[in-house]
């Protein structure tokens, strides 16, 4: 019986065998945003407004769980009108997503 030589027993590293260096490899200080992330600190604090259904898109939940859970957990929004239309701004919704996962989660 001959015996089968495939090569899988070689194993070299990854990033020798993709030819990566180093620094291509991940994000050298995590906790900082990259350079193309969005700043929340930009010249529009609040970022653009977005409706129940974006801001649930935004969180990835439904427009039920944000009117029924998160806004009374106090999530940041604005009532609009005689009808009550809620408004949300999108860097007041990261702020608020960012502050409760450093607490424990929501």
């Amino acid at each position: 019986m001959a015996r089968r030589t495939s090569g899988h027993g070689i194993r070299p590293k990854a990033a020798r065998l993709l030819a990566l260096s180093r620094a291509e490899l991940g994000h050298s200080s995590p906790q900082h945003c990259p350079p193309h992330c969005p700043r929340l600190n930009d010249a529009d604090p609040l970022g653009p407004p977005l409706s129940v259904r974006e801001a649930a898109a935004l969180i990835g939940c439904s427009a039920w769980t944000v009117r029924q859970k998160y806004l009374p957990l106090g999530l940041p929004h604005f009532r609009i009108g005689s009808t009550g239309k809620l408004i949300f701004y999108r860097t007041q919704l990261i702020r608020w997503l960012i502050a409760r996962q450093q607490k424990g989660g929501l």
